[in-house]
């Protein structure tokens, strides 16, 4: 996870320098990785409107073949290929944002080793700054997983005694719109100190941030429920759900991660519904001529085969049908086979004047009963068995 999480850490590390403003810096990484992400997630739109359109018809297959899954399943990849729809291909391409989350927050976890690349021995016991924190009087709080958030801070407060002991430090200052974004919110309100009206807003702005996510992400799953329906009504239970637990699962992880965290999700619920309402305007326009396009295709094909149906019906009944070129060689030589059996049939009643007795045969199949079938089987048992009982 250090590994991946080092180039998003030299990332913010640029963003900041450049803007001098850490709250900025993270807004411009989520639109920057938003936009790396632009052309996946404009595929998987695509890929789900269409899925969308196909839906109807994958309801009259399911109704047609619904007793033999099988067939179904068949029916239905043949109808994905003809429409080139990839029934996963949403699925995978939202399960992106969640890795780029968790390797942020490893970068902001560690703004020393991982945005700043400071050698993890100076912080090492023993270490040029581990030994300069020691002198300084410096005290890690209770939440060690976050120590570098806090060495960070205490290094930025007395830079001047640090800033020769690496030249990969830098001064951040977490303060965004007064908000500490480096600090964790905390849920339990009634421990806030309003004694003192300079703290009052730093705490609560801090405690919004988780509140105003969780909004953005309900408000995000409500704008795709509605512009992505699903005729499906196992499908729409799934999507239900799931409206209600991201937000939860939202407000959740934002009380437990820094306050940049929660910002972050924050502006990529923002981006996600523009891009969102941008993306859906924008397909439907061109799904509406492909789909167009497809119907015409199809109706043309419909309408040759309907006109070959209705040749072949007027040479039939002419008498003048020729073999179709597509018939399967197995087909061929069933109806060869017949046509010669037939003649046969026909031979030998013209010259004994006799139609030949098959009891097995039904019309042109010759054995429709069963090869072994003898009308005269259990006739001829009965017989037998009063036979010998009069012996």
């Amino acid at each position: 996870m250090k590994l991946i999480a080092t180039p998003f850490g030299i990332l913010m590390m640029w963003l900041y320098n450049i803007t001098q403003n850490y709250g900025v810096a993270i807004i411009l990484f989520a639109v920057i990785v938003r936009l790396i992400m632009l052309p996946f997630q404009m595929k998987s739109k695509k890929g789900m409107m269409r899925t969308q359109l196909i839906q109807p018809r994958q309801q009259e297959l399911q109704k047609k073949y619904g007793s033999n899954q099988q067939k179904y399943s068949e029916e239905l990849q043949k109808l994905y290929k003809e429409e080139g729809v990839n029934p996963m291909g949403g699925c995978l391409w939202s399960l992106i944002p969640f890795p780029i989350l968790i390797a942020l927050y490893y970068a902001i976890r560690e703004p020393l080793t991982t945005m700043m690349r400071v050698p993890a021995d100076l912080l090492a016991e023993g270490g040029a700054i581990a030994t300069k924190l020691t002198e300084l009087g410096f005290e890690l709080s209770s939440r060690s997983a976050y120590a570098e958030i806090e060495m960070s801070k205490f290094i930025s407060d007395h830079f001047e005694a640090f800033s020769s002991l690496s030249d990969k430090l830098v001064k951040i200052d977490y303060n965004f719109l007064g908000v500490d974004l480096g600090a964790t919110p905390d849920w339990q309100i009634w421990n806030y100190d309003f004694s003192d009206p300079a703290k009052i807003w730093p705490q609560i702005g801090l405690f919004l941030i988780p509140i105003l996510a969780a909004g953005l992400s309900y408000l995000q799953s409500v704008m795709s429920q509605k512009l992505n329906p699903s005729a499906d009504p196992q499908a729409a239970a799934t999507s239900n759900s799931m409206m209600m637990m991201m937000p939860l699962m939202t407000i959740f992880f934002c009380f437990m991660m820094p306050g940049a965290l929660g910002l972050y999700w924050a502006v990529g619920s923002v981006i996600s519904i523009v891009q969102e309402l941008v993306l859906t305007d924008y397909y439907k326009k061109q799904l509406a001529v492909e789909t167009a396009e497809s119907d015409r295709r199809r109706a043309a094909r419909e309408a040759e085969l309907e006109a070959k149906r209705a040749e072949t019906e007027r040479l039939r009944a002419a008498g003048e049908q020729t073999e179709n070129e597509s018939t399967s060689k197995k087909k061929k030589a069933l109806r060869e086979k017949q046509e010669r059996e037939k003649a046969e049939r026909e031979y030998v009643e013209a010259k004994t004047g006799e139609e030949k007795y098959e009891p097995s045969r039904v019309g042109h199949r010759k054995y429709a009963r069963g090869r072994a079938y003898d009308p005269d089987r259990y006739t001829r048992k009965e017989e037998n068995t009063e036979e010998t009982a009069e012996e």
